[in-house]
């Protein structure tokens, strides 16, 4: 039997700000598998982004209990959840949060600084890896601002798969980026889905989260509805489909 990755038991998170108590989240009872690719889905204000935090160890619930990789986040002091979002959790997000005066190879090898334990030799070869595998090791030494949206956007998955975490926490990953590059990047997620990794992707578009393998649907705190993806898009297939814009177009419509 496989052993769960992510348990949430009565999972709550209430928000109080004076007199008034916001419930975010009303008793999340939820299971993610290893290997699993999961599309969380739900308008502004139906709980996704707070579940999101909480799955990112960037905030801890209020009552309940979240058990990840077998480790009690609940229970945790503060102090030691940075560890936990550094060795555990690969995050994507819209916006890609490279630095702007650090190279690719750079910007990826940032995680690992914080791995005492790894030479310099080291850090470098499991950079390249990472680059490589999202296919971008050809740009290691351009800066950010040298890099197409798509670009920037799988230096910062490289970036997130670098420590290989037990799962990648993808927020709106295509949300800045136009219709073909966007594609190109769930292509990306998908090729790590199949070496294994497990993927949580936050969106409010549906036809994003179509390519997920299990959709998740959040209203007003709850979930409504945990179905699986029977017939998920296949982004490569897609591709074939769409348009191919050059990088001084793709520049255009991505960072505007």
């Amino acid at each position: 039997m496989t052993e769960h990755l992510i348990t949430t038991e009565h999972m709550t998170k209430t928000y109080v700000m004076g007199d008034i108590h916001v419930h975010a989240l009303r008793g999340i009872d939820i299971t993610i598998d290893p290997g699993e690719f999961i599309a969380i889905m739900g308008a502004s204000g139906s709980g996704k982004t707070t579940f999101m935090n909480l799955m990112g160890c960037l905030d801890k619930p209020t009552a309940g209990s979240y058990v990840l990789d077998g480790i009690a986040v609940q229970d945790i002091p503060e102090k030691d959840l940075a560890r936990i979002r550094n060795q555990k959790i690969g995050y994507v997000f819209q916006s890609f949060y490279l630095l702007p005066r650090t190279t690719a190879m750079e910007n990826v090898e940032l995680p690992l600084l914080y791995r005492s334990h790894l030479t310099g030799h080291r850090r470098r070869e499991k950079t390249l890896a990472a680059l490589r595998t999202v296919s971008i090791d050809d740009r290691a030494h351009h800066f950010p601002n040298q890099l197409s949206g798509g670009q920037q956007q799988r230096v910062a998955i490289a970036r997130a798969i670098v420590n290989d975490p037990v799962f990648l926490l993808a927020d709106e990953p295509t949300g800045n980026l136009d219709t073909r590059t966007g594609v190109e990047v769930l292509a990306v997620f998908q090729q790590l889905h199949a070496l294994g990794k497990t993927i949580i992707l936050v969106t409010h578009e549906h036809d994003i989260a179509q390519y997920a393998q299990r959709l998740i649907t959040f209203r007003d705190g709850r979930i409504i509805s945990d179905i699986p993806n029977r017939d998920p898009h296949d982004a490569q297939a897609d591709l074939a489909k769409l348009p191919v814009l050059d990088d001084e177009e793709e520049e255009a419509v991505s960072c505007p």
